[in-house]
């Protein structure tokens, strides 16, 4: 401590030691020191110099530190102050803050070098990055704090060579994850940078920080900031966002696997009163938006985009986003990257376009959003980059849209314009544009305009219809027409070359619209006049765009007009201009520094007016004829005869093979409908097929029910021819008894059965008894067994000997039936001569139809005492069997146990007689060897003699 006061306190007698001086002894201290307060105090000190001191302390103490973070992590007060130090050397931000007071120009050149340079040296030992991470991961604020700002440094100062340390460290991503969940929002918050710098531009590290669960985490954040009105801390979320999704299709589509767009919606809802916006405000939701762009940027896979704008419209974030356009009271460069946002979620997507064009305006009345939005990009009043976000969200509209395009051109046809006046269309607004004073707008409506022509042959056709009246007494102008009269009146070379454009993209791949243009003589001369002459560097691009212009009306000429022929055009081409001339003329356009730029991407973004030039589409038309219209200028006629002859043969080839694709089409429709035909046949043909059989089922039942009655009604006619009442009952009654005899023969049968199935039940347990008590002595525990086997089949006979006399009784029943059936035989022959007497026959008829009554009412009964008597014996013999198998199945396990004891027996027998051998040649042995050895009879015959005594003994006792 004394040491210190002489560094850091009061007032000494001697010089004052320097800067350098007093680092190297607290240098010394740590090093030298034994006791962990001195340390501690000496690394408190060169804290406190780092940050006036910075190269003195850099040099002298960054190994001392290190060798601190590595054998001090006992105490987390030195850890603390040891890495505040090494921030405070590698960190530029403190120099950077006190920049602005400082008079040197080249200090924050300075600076940076500085840090680098220390970093470098830290990170020259991997294991000082590893040793970092470790520290990271302590609780103590002391010590995790300074670890995520020295990270964070680090990364900033040498990030590539930082994060493939951590990258290649065991679990170091995973580390820096568990910051987002520290309940300390400094920490948390300086986690979230600390991840914005190890993101940046690696892949490998995105996925797996999007792995690690963090856009769950980060969104969490955001809504407990209160999403667009939180604070700076939403900001860096959605900056570490950005850095896990662009570019990096893998986490993209996991953001939206994982249902993360849905929870984007409540970020863009803004409420009525949008007075007053925080810069802050700002700031996050502009972020945002670029957020969702990121996701569905022209740059991502086609399949990719796609999905995320279906998931887009369908969870209702387009809808909010359509709500903030149409909206009032939003900042100009909020509602400038709304409309960027809401183009790209739209772009090349049917079902979100479908909807864009369905939005109005919250207007009286209400117009078309489109509508709304064009009337801006055509007033010169609007900001600039304004009018190049509605230009760019009118050609994402139109993109890949045929029927948005059929929509706008159609407002321009004469059947469709609103006669009243009363309201503006989409069509009026770009004419109207197209021929205002403003240059700008003279070339976003061209190149909207053309938009809406793109890959179109039809629409193309259809606006050569569109007629525009001029002044009044004048008869009205073909647009086609029009636009040629403006280029022919030298306005500005913006202008020119948004109309040149317009018409190059009317008359490419259009032969009648190239006819139209040819048709008015003053064109040719015009584009070779402007072909021709030597002008200057501005004019140039004009220049190239005319030549390209002729090139298509050569190229895509149908050598309808005799004057302007294909071969005529190339020999005024060789003359007025020459072929080389022309080629370099038409290469100016592609050798632009303008084309350039726009060829990179489709969204127009211009820094001034001045350099918008180009459109995105059209350098693709560009890059697709030059090539072609350089070849065709050379063609010789001939040469042109055998393309036309190889072109009319295409075509013939293609309408030959579209005309059978459509044959094939129309083929494959008949044939869908001939299978739904059979099909719907077949099931038909099922249905019949069961309602015939069904039919016949009950077909067959009706006929045997016709001819039970046919018998039935035979019988009653005969009795009634022979007027005998008495007869007839006795035909029933015989048919009855037939019926009886039946039952009886079976019962018999079935007695007979159960005799036969008594007797075999019988014989197979006097089996079993003789087998079990032939194994009686083989075991103790068989005896209960067969002693219960022997009760049991006791039990068995006397069932049997019950059944045997309630057969007895059943046929002696039986043997009743018959004898009373031989007395109805009888009674029915003794019946035949007294048919004469009808008093008497009615009488006894009355008899024997009540005794038969009785009889039959007996015998049916006794039929059911006989069924359920049957039952029962079912039910003995069933009980019987069971016992039977049971007894089966003890007797074949004793069996097994005997044979098991026999083997035992035989295997114990071997064994004995093994050992015998075995001590007979021991004994052998011995004796050879000369020792004594007794006999086993000599030994019994001793103990016997012992035995002897000891009774003796016992006898005198």
């Amino acid at each position: 401590m004394n040491f210190l006061r002489g560094v850091m306190g009061g007032p000494s007698a001697g010089p004052q030691p320097s800067g350098a001086d007093t680092i190297q002894k607290l240098c010394d201290r740590v090093a030298s020191s034994t006791l962990l307060d001195d340390r501690r105090d000496a690394v408190r000190a060169l804290k406190s110099l780092s940050k006036k001191y910075r190269l003195e302390v850099g040099i002298q103490a960054m190994e001392h530190l290190i060798h601190v973070l590595q054998t001090d992590r006992s105490d987390s007060e030195i850890i603390g102050y040891a890495l505040d130090t090494l921030y405070n050397v590698i960190s530029n931000d403190l120099e950077e803050e006190e920049q602005d007071d400082s008079e040197e120009e080249n200090s924050a050149k300075q600076v940076d070098d500085l840090g680098s340079q220390f970093t470098e040296i830290f990170i020259k030992q991997q294991e000082n990055v590893t040793l970092l991470l470790t520290l990271v991961e302590e609780f103590d604020f002391h010590v995790r704090w300074p670890g995520v700002k020295l990270l964070t440094s680090l990364l900033k100062q040498q990030g590539p060579q930082v994060q493939q340390i951590i990258l290649v460290s065991p679990m170091g991503v995973s580390r820096l994850m568990d910051l987002l969940a520290d309940s300390r929002e400094v920490i948390r918050n300086d986690g979230v940078l600390l991840l914005q710098q190890l993101t940046k531009s690696n892949a490998a590290i995105q996925k797996i920080v999007a792995f690690e669960n963090a856009f769950e985490r980060l969104l969490d954040i955001i809504t407990e900031e209160g999403n667009s009105d939180g604070g700076i801390v939403v900001e860096d979320c959605l900056l570490l966002l950005q850095n896990l999704l662009k570019n990096n299709n893998s986490n993209q589509n996991f953001f939206k696997e994982g249902s993360y767009i849905q929870r984007m919606k409540p970020w863009f809802e803004v409420g009525d009163d949008n007075c007053g916006w925080s810069a802050q405000k700002v700031t996050n939701l502009h972020l945002m938006l670029q957020l969702v762009r990121v996701l569905v940027s022209p740059t991502n896979p086609p399949g990719a985009t796609s999905s995320c704008q279906k998931a887009m419209f369908h969870c209702g974030l387009l809808q909010q986003l359509c709500t903030i356009l149409m909206a009032t009271g939003v900042p100009a460069d909020i509602l400038t990257e709304t409309i960027n946002t809401v183009s790209e979620v739209i772009r090349g997507c049917q079902t979100n376009q479908d909807y864009f064009a369905s939005v109005n305006a919250p207007s009286n009345p209400p117009r078309p959003a489109i509508v709304v939005l064009l009337m801006s990009m055509v007033n010169e009043r609007q900001p600039f980059v304004l009018r190049c976000a509605v230009l760019y969200c009118f050609q994402c509209f139109l993109y890949k849209n045929q029927k948005g395009q059929g929509e706008i051109v159609s407002t321009l046809l004469p059947s469709t314009i609103d006669a009243t006046g009363n309201s503006v269309s989409a069509g009026q607004l770009l004419c109207g544009g197209l021929f205002s004073t403003d240059s700008l707008s003279n070339w976003c409506a061209a190149v909207a305009l053309a938009h809406a022509l793109q890959e179109n042959a039809t629409l193309k056709e259809q606006l050569l219809r569109v007629q525009l009246a001029t002044s009044i007494g004048n008869p009205p102008v073909s647009l086609l027409q029009q636009c040629t009269n403006i280029l022919s009146q030298g306005s500005k070379v913006q202008t020119r070359v948004g109309l040149l454009m317009l018409l190059c993209t009317w008359l490419s791949n259009c032969s009648i619209a190239v006819t139209h243009f040819l048709h008015n003589p003053a064109n040719v001369p015009f584009l070779t006049g402007q072909i021709a002459e030597n002008l200057g560097e501005e004019e140039q691009l004009v220049q190239g765009l005319c030549a390209l212009l002729l090139g298509i009306s050569i190229y895509y000429n149908d050598n309808s007009l005799e004057n302007y022929r294909k071969e005529k055009l190339k020999q005024l081409i060789e003359k007025r201009i020459g072929r080389e001339n022309f080629i370099e003329k038409l290469g100016f356009i592609s050798k632009h520094e303008l084309y350039s730029r726009a060829a990179q991407k489709p969204q127009p973004s211009f820094s001034s007016p001045d350099h918008m030039m180009f459109d995105h589409e059209f350098t693709k038309l560009v890059k697709e004829l030059e090539g072609v219209i350089s070849k065709a200028i050379y063609k010789s006629s001939e040469e042109d005869k055998k393309e036309e002859e190889v072109k009319k043969t295409l075509e013939q080839h293609d309408n030959i093979v579209t005309h059978y694709k459509k044959v094939i089409r129309e083929q494959d429709q008949e044939l869908e409908e001939l299978k739904q035909r059979i099909n719907t046949l077949t099931s038909q043909n099922e249905q019949l097929q069961a309602t015939v059989t069904q039919q016949v089922s009950q077909i067959q039942q009706h006929k045997d029910q016709y001819n039970l009655l046919k018998v039935q009604l035979g019988k009653d006619t005969q009795h009634h021819n022979s007027h005998s009442d008495t007869f007839q009952m006795n035909g029933i009654q015989t048919e009855e008894v037939s019926k009886l005899k039946e039952e009886l023969e079976e019962w018999k049968n079935k007695h007979e059965l159960l005799q036969g199935q008594l007797r075999e039940k019988d014989s197979v347990i006097e089996k079993l008894n003789s087998s079990q008590l032939e194994m009686g002595t083989t075991e103790q525990s068989s005896q209960t067994i067969k002693s219960a086997g022997l009760e049991h089949n006791s039990e068995l006979q006397k069932e049997l000997e019950m059944l045997r006399s309630q057969i007895q009784l059943q046929a002696a029943e039986i043997s009743k039936l018959q004898m009373e059936n031989q007395k109805l035989q009888v009674m029915n022959a003794a019946a035949d001569p007294a048919l004469g007497d009808s008093g008497a026959t009615a009488a006894t008829s009355s008899e024997l139809e009540a005794r038969l009554e009785q009889e039959i009412k007996e015998l049916k009964s006794e039929v059911k005492a006989l069924s359920e008597e049957k039952e029962s014996l079912k039910q003995h013999l069933d009980s019987s069997s069971s016992t039977v198998a049971i007894l089966q199945d003890e007797k074949s396990k004793l069996q097994r146990e005997v044979a098991e004891s026999k083997k035992e027996q035989d295997d114990l027998l071997v064994l004995l007689a093994d050992q015998d051998q075995k001590i007979s040649a021991l004994k052998i042995k011995l004796k050879d060897l000369g020792v004594p050895v007794e006999d086993e009879d000599d030994i019994e015959s001793g103990d016997q003699g012992d035995e002897d005594e000891d009774g003796d003994e016992d006898e005198q006792d």
